[in-house]
């Protein structure tokens, strides 16, 4: 409680444990014996392994790291790692963490920019000269629905696969950015099966068929313009019937009537995804762009689920066009 206000105190959001803990928080060893031990001790990540073996991905993972985009302050699952020369034992954790801790109270103007700063700290701080930051996480979307225009707060999923390479005092980065929706699918197959079986003449209602919820993600490869995440959302917004928390019953039917009235397999879903990248980014990215599209149909009447992915270049799609 704030004792001039009577109410909570504003601590930002952070959760701070006080200073003054039991006797079970306080240090029972004396910073001079501390900085005796440290003295003398050995650096045991710095020792000679006993198999001299170059590694050239370690780090930590199962971290969680908070970004603070224009978005908010927004949480990110991390797995970060350096090279490691062949004379050296191991890394340095806690460095790791310090970087991580250091850029906690600065903001930036993207995620590609946070993954960018992170994996330099992290590699100068470790004496290496390669380095791989992976980040996935949600981002806040506000959505219009079709027919009743009320707002739902929905989330979109993110990730970023970041590659660096020191040259000289030149870093060098190459990033695979995705967005992902969740977006509905109907079976093609039931469909026209039941077309056959009980369609009468000039009847123009889609006959019913089974439908899944599905999550798609199309990730693209960069390393100087990079789309951005409006960009990445269009192509799949565009190309799939993506779903959203606040429907009215207007807003369902509309969308159960569009995705039956266009019913799509998974690998439909990933070609139509395909088609629009194509489109948007052909003359503007360099053709040997990668470009990632993973979709998941959680099959309603299936006990399996359904998986599509397409990893290619950009000029092989344009190829197709």
């Amino acid at each position: 409680m704030d004792p001039a206000t009577g109410g909570l105190a504003d601590y930002s959001t952070v959760v701070y444990f006080l200073e003054t803990g039991g006797a079970h928080l306080k240090p029972s060893i004396s910073p001079q014996d501390h900085a005796r031990v440290l003295a003398e001790g050995v650096d045991i990540p710095q020792q000679h392994p006993a198999f001299g073996l170059p590694l050239p991905e370690v780090g930590i993972c199962g971290k969680t790291v908070w970004v603070r985009l224009p978005e908010g302050l927004i949480p990110f699952a991390a797995r970060l790692e350096v090279n490691l020369a062949a004379e050296v034992r191991g890394i340095h954790m806690s460095r790791m963490e310090e970087v991580i801790a250091g850029l906690y109270d600065r903001e930036f103007s993207d995620l590609r920019d946070y993954g960018v700063q992170l994996g330099w700290e992290m590699m100068a701080r470790q004496g290496a000269n390669r380095g791989r930051v992976r980040l996935s996480g949600q981002l806040p979307l506000i959505r219009t629905a079709m027919v009743s225009n009320r707002q739902s707060v929905d989330s979109i999923a993110v990730s970023l696969d970041l590659k660096l390479a020191k040259q000289g005092e030149e870093l060098e980065s190459v990033a695979v950015f995705g967005v992902g929706v969740t977006h509905i699918t109907a079976c093609p197959c039931t469909q026209a099966y039941n077309q056959t079986l009980f369609r009468k003449e000039g009847d123009a209602c889609p006959l019913p068929t089974h439908s899944q919820r599905s999550q798609t993600t199309l990730s693209m490869q960069s390393t100087g313009f990079a789309p951005s995440i409006p960009e990445l959302l269009a192509c799949l917004e565009e190309a799939l019937h993506v779903t959203q928390d606040l429907l009215k019953r207007t807003d369902e039917a509309q969308l159960v009537y569009t995705s039956h009235s266009q019913p799509q397999f998974a690998e439909d879903a990933v070609r139509e995804v395909a088609r629009r990248a194509g489109e948007r980014f052909g003359k503007v990215l360099p053709p040997e762009t990668l470009v990632v599209i993973d979709s998941l149909s959680l099959e309603s009447i299936h006990i399996h689920d359904v998986c599509c992915r397409l990893e290619t270049s950009l000029a092989e799609i344009v190829r197709h066009l």
